[in-house]
């Protein structure tokens, strides 16, 4: 059987995990107290010279903050099991975890592992120990702030290559390498209506399809979040009593909120 090194050496492309913090926001607006978002945690990978790099995955994590709330670690509602990373490849992923958190800071996310992990080579499954994984978790720093209704991919980029190793009694370790990259891949649109007794349902439309949907809370204003890039068509469907209105050529751009001010009705 061909050595770990020199199966390793081969990997030209390193091993990609994608994470998706797909923080897509309900479409019901909240107030400024409440506002939360959802976070979808995926996971995929590149083609390599391994057969099998299997991952047992058992609970996921993030360290957030809002506002003037302390931060701290949540744990996030994980689906378990050993993941096969080469089976996660040409563009296929899987969900992970999903939660809410408030919008703000989420300094590091944090990856803990069960005692199932292995790699295969020439037909051969030998196992991978990850002791520090499996105690306190592998953490990886992430520092980005996440605006509200914004929608967020974090990249995190497996070196394979490095982080299997093979030890000197025979026996493999896995050490992961791996970088961190974040960026918004949405937007979202605000506003306030006026009066309030108007209570106008709000439609994000492009072409003849809706797109999002959201409602104005109790102080007159709405967010339509997790909106992707695009010009569209924005409906207000108010009580019995209002007249319906729409505004034309919104345009949402990735990473911003677009403000339409106050919707008079």
């Amino acid at each position: 059987m061909k050595t770990i090194q020199k199966h390793i050496a081969k990997i030209k492309a390193t091993k990609v995990i994608a994470v998706f913090f797909a923080l897509s926001f309900l479409t019901l607006a909240c107030n400024n107290s409440d506002q939360t978002s959802r976070l979808d945690v995926r996971l995929t990978d590149a083609p390599g010279d391994f057969q099998q790099v299997n991952i047992d995955i058992q609970q996921v994590e993030v360290h957030s903050e809002s506002g003037n709330q302390t931060g701290g670690w949540k744990s996030l509602e994980v689906q378990k099991g050993i993941y096969d990373l080469l089976e996660l490849t040409n563009g296929l992923d899987t969900l992970l975890a999903t939660a809410e958190l408030p919008a703000g800071r989420v300094s590091q996310i944090r990856l803990i592992l069960g005692n199932n992990n292995s790699v295969k080579i020439a037909g051969v499954v030998s196992p991978l120990s990850t002791p520090s994984a499996q105690q306190s978790g592998l953490k990886l720093n992430v520092q980005t702030e996440l605006k509200e209704g914004v929608t967020y991919t974090i990249l995190l980029d497996f070196d394979a290559a490095r982080s299997v190793v093979e030890k000197g009694n025979g026996t493999f370790s896995l050490k992961p390498v791996i970088h961190a990259v974040s960026e918004p891949t949405s937007g979202a649109i605000r506003g306030v209506v006026t009066p309030l007794a108007s209570a106008p349902a709000v439609f994000v439309i492009l072409g003849s399809d809706t797109v999002a949907t959201a409602y104005t809370d109790d102080s007159g204003k709405f967010l339509v979040r997790g909106v992707p890039a695009g010009i569209y068509k924005v409906s207000f469907d108010p009580k019995v009593g209002y007249t319906s209105s729409q505004k034309e050529n919104i345009n949402v751009t990735v990473g911003q909120i677009t403000d339409m001010g106050v919707i008079k009705f």
